[in-house]
This record gives C-alpha cells, sequence and structure tokens, in this order.
C-alpha cells in the first residue's frame, strides 16, 4: 500500500449506500483523493462524481487506469453480477468485491438454493420452476401464504408474499409471462411460508476468513405497520436486540461460514461482502430467506457509523487476502436511519423539487444521499424514489430514534413521505 495520504478510490453507485461509504472512506488517513461514478447530490460534497453508470465497465476500467485508482469499491449488485471485478483484476486494478461467479449468490436464488441444501445450511423448503405451467400446478396445491421470487435480480421487487391465490399467479404471469422484471423472472422459486423476527447479518471475507458486522433490521414495505408493497428499503437500526450474541456465533458457524466454504470448494474465493438476510423462528432456529453479494442498502447508512475501524484498511486486507491480520471494532451505540421518498414510491412519482432544511439539522445527524441531484447554483432536488436516508446514533435505540424524528421534521421537499415507524418495536 502506498504512504499515507495518497490513495486514489473509486466507489462505484448512486445511493445512498455509496453517500455512506464515501462519507466512511473520508475518514480514513490513507485517502487523498476520492471519486463516485455517478454519485448524487449527496456525494459530490464530499468527492468528485464522475457521469459514468455502474454498468458501463470499459468506460469505468478507462477513468480508473487513466486516474491511476488504487481501489474500487463497487456498491451495487449488477455490475457485480456483470463480472466488473474479473474485468478489473485482469487489467490489474484493485478492486474489492465479490467476482461474477462469486456474485450468483446473489443473481441467482437457484444458484444459493442448491448451494444450501447440499450443505445442509438452512433455509425455508422449496421448489425452482423455469416452466410457467409447471409452477402455476405446483402453486394450485399448496396453502397460503404464498411465497414467489424471481431467480435474478430485480432491485428488490422481486419477492412476492400474498395470502391471495390470484395475486399469486398474477406475480408468476407477471415474471415469467410478461417478463415483468425482464430475465430475472424467466426462473422463480415458490417458497414455504416462514414466519419469525427477520435481521440483516452482513460480514467481511477474504475468502478463507470472515468478520461479522454488527446485525440491522430492515423495512421493505413501504407504508407503516409493514404494509404495501416492497421498496428497496425504508429504513433500518442497527443492533436488534432480540439478536443475541448467541444467535450471532450460530449464523456464523451454520450459515456463513458454511457457505463461504462451500463455494471455496466449487473454486470460488468469494472476496468482499456477503449478506445473509436471515429469519429467526419463534423456536429461535434460523432460516436463510436470501443471500446478497454487496452492501445492503439501507443497512450500510446504519451499520458503518458503528465501525470503529478503518474501511479502506479492511478492504484492502480482503483485498490482499490477510482479513485474519486485523482486528475490527465496532462501537457500542445504536443506529436508526429513515429513508425519505418521492410520494408515490415504488410507483411512479414526481422528482425536481428543491429540498430545504438540510442546513438545520443537529450537527451530529447524518444525512446520505441517493435520488438528489445539485446545480450549478448549489441547490439539491430531489430526483428519484427514494431521496435520502437521515441517519442518528445514540447510547440505545431509542435515543437514536428520537433523534432521527425530530431531525426529519428540519427536512422538507415537495411529496416527501416516510415511514414514522423505523425502530418503534425496540421501543414499545
Amino acid at each position: 500500500m502506498k504512504s499515507s495520504k495518497s490513495l486514489k478510490v473509486l466507489v462505484i453507485g448512486s445511493g445512498a449506500r455509496e453517500h455512506a461509504l464515501v462519507w466512511k472512506i473520508t475518514q480514513s488517513p490513507r485517502v487523498n483523493k476520492i471519486f463516485v461514478a455517478p454519485g448524487n447530490g449527496g456525494t459530490a460534497t464530499l468527492a468528485e462524481n464522475l457521469d459514468v453508470q455502474p454498468t458501463d465497465i470499459e468506460l469505468l476500467a478507462k477513468i480508473a487506469k487513466e486516474k491511476e485508482i488504487d481501489l474500487v469499491v463497487v456498491g451495487p449488485e449488477l455490475p457485480l453480477s456483470l463480472g466488473i471485478v474479473d474485468y478489473f483484476n485482469s487489467l490489474g486494478i484493485c478492486t474489492f468485491g465479490p467476482t461474477r461467479a462469486a456474485a450468483q449468490i446473489e443473481s441467482s436464488k437457484t444458484f444459493a438454493r442448491d448451494l444450501m441444501i447440499q450443505n445442509e445450511i438452512p433455509c425455508p423448503q422449496g421448489i425452482s420452476f423455469s416452466s410457467y405451467d409447471e409452477a402455476n400446478l405446483y402453486l394450485l396445491e399448496q396453502k397460503p401464504p404464498f411465497v414467489i421470487k424471481a431467480d435474478g435480480l430485480a432491485a428488490g421487487k422481486g419477492i412476492i408474499i400474498t395470502d391471495s391465490l390470484t395475486e399469486a399467479r398474477k406475480a408468476l404471469e407477471d415474471f415469467m409471462k410478461l417478463k415483468t422484471l425482464g430475465n430475472a423472472g424467466e426462473r422463480v422459486i415458490i417458497d414455504n411460508y416462514v414466519t419469525g423476527k427477520e435481521v440483516s447479518l452482513l460480514a467481511f471475507t477474504d475468502g478463507e476468513s470472515i468478520s461479522v458486522m454488527v446485525p440491522a433490521c430492515d423495512y421493505k414495505k413501504v407504508w407503516d405497520g409493514d404494509r404495501g408493497p416492497n421498496t428497496g428499503g425504508m429504513g433500518s437500526y442497527s443492533p436488534p436486540s432480540f439478536f443475541t450474541n448467541r444467535l450471532l456465533e450460530k449464523a456464523s458457524k451454520t450459515i456463513l461460514i458454511p457457505i463461504i466454504n462451500a463455494m471455496a470448494k466449487k473454486g470460488i474465493v468469494y472476496k468482499g461482502v456477503l449478506y445473509a438476510g436471515l429469519m429467526v423462528t419463534e423456536e429461535g432456529e434460523l432460516s436463510v430467506l436470501e443471500f446478497n453479494c454487496r452492501f445492503g442498502d439501507p443497512e450500510t447508512q446504519v451499520i458503518l457509523p458503528l465501525l470503529n475501524t478503518d474501511l479502506i484498511e479492511i478492504c484492502m486486507a480482503i483485498v490482499q487476502g490477510r482479513l485474519d491480520e486485523i482486528k475490527i471494532e465496532w462501537l457500542s451505540n445504536s443506529c436508526v436511519g429513515t429513508v425519505m421518498t418521492s410520494a408515490g414510491y415504488p410507483g411512479s412519482y414526481e422528482k425536481g423539487f428543491p429540498i430545504s432544511g438540510l442546513d438545520k439539522v443537529e450537527k451530529d445527524t447524518l444525512i446520505f444521499h441517493a435520488g438528489t441531484a445539485i446545480n450549478d447554483q448549489g441547490i439539491i432536488s430531489s430526483n428519484g424514489g427514494r431521496v435520502l436516508t437521515v441517519v442518528c446514533t445514540g447510547r440505545d435505540v431509542a435515543e437514536a430514534r428520537a433523534k432521527v424524528y425530530y431531525n426529519l421534521k428540519k427536512i422538507d421537499y415537495r411529496n416527501c413521505y416516510y415511514r414514522s415507524d423505523i425502530a418503534l418495536r425496540e421501543v414499545s
């Protein structure tokens, strides 16, 4: 690694997750310059935004070479599934994230399920279908609630859980016949429904060692009380009180380490962040709902503020295969983040509205931008469905939550919407 304050870093992505990554990377004493492709109105205040899409892999590689980038950090799953790490590595560009083969853990739910079944990793029972007629016949034999999962990447919209057989059949038709998710819905999994409490457990790994992050809970439904359609995430908090150290150790031993080892047996060295979406059943057992191949969003926004170790040191250790040589430390505080959206999200919505009050929040409040844009006059406007994540830390979840909702009221833009119950279950 280069000497102090000399590293150039390129972060790929445009969401609040990427803003949080940039914010954390700025704290590294080794970093001199940060670029973000394409970034947003928030990253523009900390780094240099580049007008390049995350899927334009060849252009990104050209820029990384021209700007002599020392480390690339990939945020979204799509470029990972397209093999950006493989391509960059072939050009000698140091890149943090899993290869295309490793990213199958998210890009193909069938691949992930087969791996879990073969290695006795706990997950709901289910069957994979590539034929609409066969899937429909099987669905008619099941009892509600029905769980339909698109096999491929669907930006958080590929899972339908419903008590209505009509809605379940419509989901099958949408995914497999009408191709509303494109190729992602060509194959589906019909899962058994499991109940309990959901938790997101992320871990750093270099393919041999793992280091588990603080657990978090996210809220996928758009409306209070976990109602309405699924979104990319309406908020999150960390750590959840129900996910004990015993459960964390159990998840590491029975899920995270086995899945890393299972891929290694296939010749796949998994480097980066492994995200396990888990269900803790009423009996205290664990079941894997999904795997993701990257930092979660909005979980990253509440996890990174609790990280007390240089993120760049962690990323470089993983890339170089020496994760076991560093100690990763976490703060004992709690963190809560609520997502501010454009009304109508995840459906149609209007954008382009100036955001006021960003300078009125308390100094220790973090505002991570997602769907925002900044003009030549420095005016920041709404530019997407999920617009901002407002994040606060506290001695406990109650304090962090109170601070978040106090500061949320200071921010405003036309057609603003957010849930009012993020982390409420921890304090009521």
